[in-house]
């Protein structure tokens, strides 16, 4: 099992545990999350466990790249990807500023809907990203509203809408997208 990199209580929502993903031991779960169709923005949909592993076996071979799981009082709750945007296609969309961090999430699919979860879990999730980095920025799938409307709530100041473009190696290939750029700064 890996260690955790950020353990934060958060009054009033619990003990946040951010972790590497350990690809041969997360990816059962993960593919459970990333193939309901609520995960279709994730892009994964349509994959096998082996995928699955082999992708974040890949993310974990990078120096540039993260993947970690978060997990609320020791139960899983959410996936979080952190990357150096000068190390991704978002570079090609916006001028990136020292100190930039791309991050995704992904909150767990069947949990009981609780007013406030993804607010309160994002508290310990800035907080461990900007640990040393200054701003934030986020690529959600343009047409994503809700996860737009979630991150204003949240902070996050809306930039504008790009085309992120095709990345087509031997290791990955990612289709073209349709994106918000929205960034939160320390």
């Amino acid at each position: 099992m890996t260690t955790a990199v950020h353990v934060q209580t958060v009054e009033g929502f619990g003990t946040v545990t951010v972790r590497p993903v350990d690809p041969d031991v997360d990816a059962p779960l993960l593919h459970g999350w990333v193939n309901e169709e609520r995960a279709l923005f994730w892009g994964m949909v349509g994959t096998t466990v082996e995928q699955v592993r082999e992708i974040y076996a890949h993310l974990d071979s990078l120096t540039t790249h993260h993947g970690y799981l978060v997990s609320r009082d020791g139960e899983p709750v959410a996936l979080l990807q952190t990357y150096d945007p000068e190390a991704d296609r978002v570079s090609e969309c916006y001028e990136v500023q020292a100190g930039d961090i791309g991050v995704h999430l992904f909150v767990a699919p069947g949990l009981a809907p609780e007013p406030g979860f993804t607010g309160r879990m994002l508290t310990a999730l800035v907080d461990f990203t900007l640990t040393d980095r200054t701003r934030i920025v986020i690529e959600p799938d343009a047409a994503n509203e809700k996860a737009l409307a979630r991150m204003v709530r949240a902070g996050f100041v809306l930039g504008p809408e790009v085309v992120l473009p095709e990345v087509d190696l031997p290791e990955v290939f990612i289709p073209e997208k349709r994106a918000r750029l929205a960034f939160l700064s320390r």
